[in-house]
């Protein structure tokens, strides 16, 4: 006797949405969302989708109104939880564009809890669009069956950061100038934590020495290799979710 297929299937597309999801709630789909399932995916009524919103969890769609630049799902069955991300901030040095956004991107896949861009003497780039680094976010959310997306805070300059810093969290800062292995000194310091990438081309000696004097500051090394800035990001966050159990 064949085996009943799955439902839904693993190839219905996940979409986030901004409001609080519920059973028996629907939800209207406009603009770039709606273009991309009538156009690219011809959804049609009847058709699954998966819903997320960053609190409540995964839920089961049904498009029930089909238009021809909107249509509307009505939320039926509650899939999982939200998932609960490990407690590590990525701090970070916005570089270009691009660039930038590719960490984002990263961050999420990878489960950061918080993105906080860190304004230093060498940053070259001063503004960002938030907006735009949220999307890429939820883009990477969506495609790999995030439930939780990482928060993204104001930019702060890297003394105000500092001035600021949480007792309880270790700052692991990732030192071009050489530091501690970076798996033995996360494996040394458990709990919530963040890191620290500079910009590309560095911290500059008064702002290294105002991290060291930060109680809470490890400094790590990610090998022999130069790495760049958004390669240090990622290298630096896989080597904390090993560590921390969660790779």
């Amino acid at each position: 006797m064949p085996a009943t297929p799955a439902w839904p299937p693993r190839s219905t597309p996940r979409l986030f949405v901004e409001m609080p999801l519920a059973e028996d709630g629907q939800v209207r789909v406009e603009g770039g969302q709606a273009h991309y399932l009538l156009s690219v995916l011809r959804l049609k009524a009847g058709d699954p989708v998966k819903l997320f919103d960053d609190a409540t969890g995964e839920w089961l769609g049904i498009a029930s109104a089909i238009g021809k630049r909107d249509l509307i799902l009505d939320v039926t069955t509650h899939l999982r939880d939200r998932e609960a991300p490990p407690d590590l901030w990525l701090c970070a040095a916005p570089i270009k564009k691009g660039r930038i956004d590719w960490v984002a991107e990263k961050a999420c896949e990878l489960g950061v809890a918080r993105l906080v861009p860190v304004l230093t003497r060498r940053t070259v780039v001063d503004r960002l669009n938030g907006e735009r680094l949220r999307s890429h976010m939820i883009e990477a959310a969506e495609q790999c069956d995030r439930t939780a997306l990482p928060e993204l805070a104001e930019p702060a300059k890297l003394d105000a950061l500092l001035r600021d810093w949480s007792a309880e969290r270790t700052l692991f800062f990732a030192d071009e100038t050489g530091g501690t292995p970076a798996t033995d000194a996360m494996a040394a310091h458990k709990g919530p934590a963040a890191i620290l990438i500079g910009p590309e081309g560095g911290f500059d000696d008064a702002e290294r020495d105002a991290i060291r004097a930060l109680p809470q500051a490890v400094g790590i090394g990610l090998g022999p290799r130069i790495l760049r800035a958004e390669t240090a990001a990622a290298a630096a966050v896989s080597i904390w979710m090993s560590v921390a159990g969660d790779w």
